[in-house]
């Protein structure tokens, strides 16, 4: 299967501000009143991954669990997280939890973040691609887009879009840049 990170970040490279809130991305005006792409990208996905923290941010926005009718892994530490109707915790290893989600049949995994799981998982090679929409707006302060990489990882851009609103879509895949 297929891992794609597909986020939302600001100009500067941040995905959220610094306390996991993403108000910010009401403010990019959307008079188009376009998805993005995201109804047909999560079609196209089985399952999502994701990190505690990110988890708990979701949760703290009072709204119905957004990702239902997938599997649903959080990835944590915390020994007291109960599995619930939405989603299973894993405690592992989540380098070899996700090479066996990898190597199972099906559509796509989604990597929903936050920055240590980017991280982790572009340093095990274990994303083969990002989505990735470029906010027009630079945030004071916030979350990078990953935490820090023990090395550099090379990307292969597949495809651009720029929308009317300033918003610009980079797809890429993982491995070597090709020469232009």
């Amino acid at each position: 299967m297929q891992t794609i990170l597909y986020l939302a970040m600001s100009l500067n490279g941040k995905i959220a501000r610094s306390d996991g809130s993403v108000d910010w991305l009401e403010q990019v005006p959307n008079s188009e009143g376009t998805d993005y792409g995201y109804e047909e990208f999560f079609r196209s996905i089985d399952i999502t991954v994701q990190g505690n923290g990110t988890y708990r941010q979701l949760r703290g926005w009072g709204i119905p669990f957004p990702y239902k009718g997938k599997e649903n892994y959080v990835l944590t530490r915390d020994a007291g997280a109960c599995d619930d109707e939405d989603v299973r915790f894993v405690r592992e290893d989540p380098v070899g939890f996700l090479e066996r989600l990898k190597a199972r049949e099906g559509n796509g995994i989604w990597i929903v973040g936050g920055a240590q799981v980017n991280a982790l998982l572009l340093a095990h090679g274990l994303i083969d691609e990002i989505r990735l929409f470029v906010m027009p707006l630079v945030l004071a302060e916030g979350l990078d887009l990953t935490a820090e990489l023990p090395s550099d990882v090379a990307l292969r851009l597949i495809e651009t879009r720029t929308r009317v609103n300033g918003v610009v879509e980079l797809h890429y895949a993982i491995g070597e840049a090709s020469a232009q």
